[in-house]
């Protein structure tokens, strides 16, 4: 099976930025993302609105008390295939609040037992202040502010001397503390915080467009200094295009338009959304897993929020990733099970202890684009991950269900600075 990501693909055409017809009819409101889905494709709206469903029935059986698992995984017994939820994930549940928050309060009391979203939240707040996790940090804080309309002030403050004190941070986690702070403004002053994550992502962002895996990328080692995966490209992309709605930021919006065109460019002909990216040339290192999450939910959030800041239409990528949920060449087996209300996690390489990965990890620290041609062959992309995290879940409500600006420019900002 020949794999095109081994080449650097040719730019994507897109639409100029803010110049596309449906930028111009949709202004931000409830339902104006599916809205303008449908006018792009009805069938793929159609789609959305059945994996919306889905993740309201699914989403009950994710939790364990009071917080979300880590996962759902689908065994094997003798008496047939069967699901259970498994360990608990303070991250998960925070990002569970976040796309909960998105319905009404009827439906937010039907997926958890008669709690709201803003009872999640303040239970991840409070799990958050016993962590050292930024990244939970962050979630809960921003989670605490969108969903939960209060305050975090303890979870600011850990979040603020993290980024001071100038230490290695991953960019996710970077983003997170970014898009913390932009919601946080309503409630108490994270301009400090906001300052310090704005001029790490955007001190880390290569040449490229791409970003790293960490800030600063050298601490990640010669060998994977090089390598962000996607989730280090839509997370920014998302909080720097906020940063510009809530700002008015021209730097911020340029960089967000610079990653996300690369990102679209590289896309698969099957609308694969790749995993791994090598930030120096912006070439794909590896393309597998791809994750049914990044194709459903974590590109279309971060491309919306783009599109909402005024930058580029992209909605072609989104469609065409969203159709490769149900038209993946991969495999032979679905990845949206109705009847069981999960979407199976992604399809991967049948390799040992990730062998592609290290490899190709290697290869392109020796030469940027330097791939092995037979590890295609060798090891072809043919397992199914039979397991599904609250998080996807959640991040399909929130990245079609916002709707709205999750910031707004205060009055008297928009000087360009963060």
């Amino acid at each position: 099976m020949s794999i095109e990501f081994q080449h650097s693909l040719p730019p994507r055409a897109e639409s100029a930025p803010g110049g596309s017809k449906l930028t111009r009819q949709f202004t931000a409101g409830p339902l104006e993302r599916l809205q303008a889905l449908e006018e792009v494709s009805p069938d793929a709206r159609i789609r959305v609105d059945e994996l919306i469903a889905l993740a309201m029935r699914g989403l009950p059986r994710m939790r364990k008390k009071g917080l979300f698992a880590h996962t759902v995984r689908a065994t094997k017994s003798n008496s047939g295939w069967s699901e259970h939820p498994e360990g608990e994930s303070l991250r998960y549940t925070a990002m569970v609040a976040l796309g909960l928050s998105k319905l009404d309060e009827t439906a937010q009391r039907q997926v958890l037992d008669g709690n709201t979203a803003v009872d999640l939240a303040r239970t991840a707040e409070a799990r958050a202040e016993a962590t050292d996790d930024p990244g939970a940090i962050a979630l809960a804080a921003w989670a605490a502010a969108e969903a939960g309309h209060f305050h975090a002030s303890r979870l600011f403050r850990k979040l603020s001397a993290l980024l001071a004190s100038q230490s290695s941070i991953a960019t996710v986690n970077c983003a997170w503390a970014l898009i913390a702070a932009l919601a946080g403004r309503p409630f108490g002053d994270t301009r400090e915080l906001a300052t310090f994550a704005a001029s790490r992502l955007l001190g880390g962002q290569a040449a490229s467009g791409l970003f790293p895996h960490v800030l600063s990328a050298s601490i990640n080692g010669r060998l994977r200094a090089h390598i962000g995966c996607f989730a280090d490209q839509v997370y920014p992309i998302q909080a720097l295009s906020r940063l510009h709605s809530a700002h008015g930021h021209p730097v911020a919006i340029a960089a967000a338009e610079a990653c996300a065109a690369r990102i679209c460019s590289l896309q698969g002909s099957a609308g694969q959304w790749w995993w791994h990216y090598d930030s120096r040339d912006g070439s794909v290192v590896e393309g597998y897993p791809v994750y049914s999450v990044h194709q459903h939910a974590m590109a279309p959030m971060a491309l919306l929020d783009l599109w909402e800041a005024g930058g580029t239409d992209h909605w072609r990528a989104l469609v065409s990733g969203l159709g490769w949920l149900d038209r993946h060449p991969e495999v032979l087996a679905p990845l949206v099970a109705h009847d069981k209300n999960v979407i199976w996690r992604k399809v991967a390489r049948r390799e040992p202890n990730k062998a592609v990965r290290a490899i190709s990890a290697f290869t392109t620290a020796l030469k940027p684009g330097m791939h092995l041609p037979w590890l295609d062959a060798v090891f072809p992309p043919s397992q199914v991950d039979y397991e599904c995290r609250p998080y996807e879940l959640g991040w399909l409500l929130y990245a079609w269900l916002s709707g709205e600006r999750a910031v707004s420019r205060a009055p008297g900002e928009g000087d360009g600075n963060a």
